[in-house]
């Protein structure tokens, strides 16, 4: 070896140092011949590495921080084809797309959740009516299968679950689905008539990207009352319907039973719903 060369020359032990890598790092990256030592002495087997063999490490690092693997790293560079890596990355760029929309949808679900459960601390007993401007939200939908309001809980239940199951089919985050809601079309309402329509989650643009049985709830006032109790809802709704009547509001679209919390810290045997029913109204002047 010239005596130049020996000048560029770094130990493994420095060579990890300088890089910010492991020791057994570039000895695996050895073994896989994605970076072999510049030289190797014959009587102690000791590795040494050309300063310059830092660019090569650099591009290995930059590629596991796209959390590529040795593999395909490997393949990458023994065959030295910028299409490849071309290729390679547009692939990593899709993927990494993907985990950000993803993020952002578990995100949101997170601030809603928060939101629910500060409102249900903060909201009025049970029982209470109030007015109340809602801001826009996207619902994902499916067709209510059977009158759960006929049947009872065992029958919501299964149509909960059978929501559920269609969310995994479409392969959309479980976190998704914590944020449920039910409705009623306006008409079926006004004659009261509580005859499921529709049962969905909440959500926000992203829900395009699973289905197409997505819509928008435009904002606006809302005529709410809050419950604890499932068993209560139809009592209440009509109690809803006969308020609106009263004060002479417009229904100016479906009735909504939204499932503010889902938690069941207090109650093990049952689901524990705290549900806030509404309607949208508009005012006559």
């Amino acid at each position: 070896m010239l005596p130049e060369q020996k000048q560029n020359l770094l130990p493994i032990g420095k060579m990890a140092a300088a890089n910010g890598v492991s020791i057994a790092t570039l000895r695996l990256y050895d073994q896989m011949d994605l970076l072999k030592p510049f030289y190797t002495d014959p009587d102690s087997g000791y590795r040494y590495y050309d300063i310059r063999q830092t660019s090569r490490l650099d591009t290995i690092r930059y590629m596991r921080d796209l959390d590529m693997s040795l593999s395909d790293i490997r393949d990458i560079l023994q065959k030295e084809d910028l299409t490849l890596i071309e290729e390679k990355l547009i692939a990593k760029d899709a993927q990494i797309h993907r985990q950000m929309q993803e993020l952002k949808a578990m995100h949101d679900a997170v601030e809603r959740t928060i939101q629910s459960i500060e409102r249900y601390r903060k909201s009025p007993t049970s029982g209470t009516i109030s007015l109340e401007f809602i801001n826009r939200r996207m619902i994902l939908y499916t067709p209510c299968s059977c009158n759960f309001y006929e049947s009872g809980i065992v029958a919501y239940e299964k149509i909960i679950q059978d929501l559920r199951t269609r969310l995994m089919e479409m392969e959309l985050p479980q976190f998704l689905s914590y944020s449920m809601g039910t409705s009623v079309r306006k008409e079926d309402f006004e004659r009261g008539e509580l005859v499921p329509d529709k049962v969905f989650i909440f959500g926000d643009s992203h829900l395009k990207d699973y289905s197409p049985n997505v819509c928008l709830l435009e904002s606006g006032m809302y005529a709410c009352i809050y419950l604890d109790r499932f068993d209560d809802e139809i009592p209440c709704a009509a109690r809803l319907l006969d308020y609106c009547r009263e004060n002479r509001y417009t229904i100016s679209g479906d009735y909504i039973c939204e499932e503010l919390t889902e938690f069941n810290v207090f109650d093990n045997r049952q689901r524990s719903m705290f549900l806030r029913l509404q309607v949208p109204i508009t005012f006559q002047k």
